[in-house]
């Protein structure tokens, strides 16, 4: 299974570090940032879960839960969290899926058979309060995420959904945003009062709205 954009993500119940979850229970009316990891132990990973545990205030800020997932079980999540909180220098705070019959892998397309029969690729989904697919990422094992990016990602989802407006390349959080092309510039004063440039009758950007 393949999930694409505006899809429902599944609901599943999975055993984590925290004890047995389902997942719409787990995840409430919040954001979620659902990642996967090729194996415990990996030490991409291990800088991954750490990076992610001292981002937890921004995660927090954003209301993000954040899950990750591998194919091990869960006295080896125990173990690897240990590795990760000392190595790291941080401690893990969010729940860690033991997915060893690889059914919450299966079920979100985190196994890519032409990288590996059995683990999973550094998948990374992105949904809403409404439980859609808004963003998919998927890195190779060998590549470690930006979670700086992802947090960006995050910001612009999270303002476009609630205005008009979409954010250009390299956008960050405070910056000039886009005017989508459905809002006619002649009603652009009265949707966006803090004002705008028109640089092209396509291309008309506003400050951020909520700023």
């Amino acid at each position: 299974m393949s999930l694409q954009l505006g899809d429902t993500a599944p609901n599943f119940t999975a055993k984590t570090t925290i004890g047995e979850i389902d997942f719409y229970d787990y995840v409430g009316d919040n954001w979620v940032l659902l990642f996967s990891h090729p194996a415990d132990y990996t030490p991409v990973c291990t800088t991954e879960l750490g990076r992610t545990a001292s981002l937890k205030s921004e995660f927090d800020k954003r209301g993000v839960k954040v899950l990750a997932l591998s194919v091990d079980p869960l006295d080896k999540h125990t173990g690897w969290i240990n590795d990760i909180n000392e190595t790291q220098h941080t401690e893990v705070n969010f729940p860690l899926i033991a997915d060893e019959d690889r059914k919450v892998s299966e079920l979100y397309g985190m196994i890519h058979p032409n990288a590996s029969a059995t683990a999973t690729v550094r998948s990374v989904f992105i949904i809403g309060p409404d439980k859609k697919v808004k963003l998919t990422l998927t890195y190779p094992a060998s590549t470690g995420r930006n979670f700086v990016e992802i947090l960006r990602v995050i910001d612009s989802l999270q303002l476009t959904a609630n205005y008009s407006v979409a954010t250009p390349a390299d956008w960050k959080d405070g910056e000039d945003v886009i005017v989508v092309p459905a809002i006619k510039t002649e009603d652009i004063p009265a949707k966006f009062p803090k004002g705008f440039t028109e640089v092209k009758p396509y291309l008309r950007t506003t400050p951020q709205p909520n700023k």
